[in-house]
């Protein structure tokens, strides 16, 4: 559940963090090229200065709680302008009319990558619509990145001008 009681509304925020926390130790202690992140609140966002988007412009990749009938977990993994490619566990094979009204597209030609594009605007929402990320003071994200493809901030920096 929300407070990390098992088999209680899924996946609970205190599980991911406990996730992100394991990976980040396994990954010291290992070698394992890996780093990762959990944010909260005011910083999970999308927008052009937000963890998020910077994680996704460098090569990474970021686990987010989102909306989508219910509260689930869907993987960022990458930008397009002004829309988030991401991949989301629920399966559709095309798009519904609810993903029509907002903009979304739905796609098979990217399985091992993304199955949706998604505008921003969809993202920023505080209510339990279609992608919204909800309400703030209950959004997380986890920022993961391969330490052997990362782009650092100076091999982006056009974004940011």
């Amino acid at each position: 559940g929300m407070d990390g009681t098992a088999c209680k509304e899924g996946t609970s925020r205190m599980a991911m963090m406990y996730l992100t926390n394991w990976l980040e130790g396994f990954s010291r202690a290992t070698q394992f090229p890996l780093t990762c992140q959990y944010i909260a609140g005011h910083s999970v966002r999308i927008d052009a200065h937000s963890h998020v988007n910077d994680a996704l412009v460098r090569g990474g990749v970021a686990v987010v709680r989102l909306f989508y009938e219910v509260e689930h977990y869907a993987l960022l993994t990458g930008v397009t302008g002004d829309r988030i490619r991401l991949f989301d566990p629920y399966y559709v094979k095309e798009t519904e009319p609810a993903f029509e009204r907002e903009g979304i597209e739905v796609t098979c030609e990217h399985p091992h990558e993304y199955n949706r594009v998604v505008p921003f605007s969809c993202f920023n929402r505080e209510t339990k619509e279609l992608y919204a990320l909800g309400p703030v003071a209950s959004r997380e994200a986890v920022l993961l990145f391969d330490l052997r493809t990362r782009r650092t901030a100076d091999a982006t920096i056009e974004y940011f001008i």
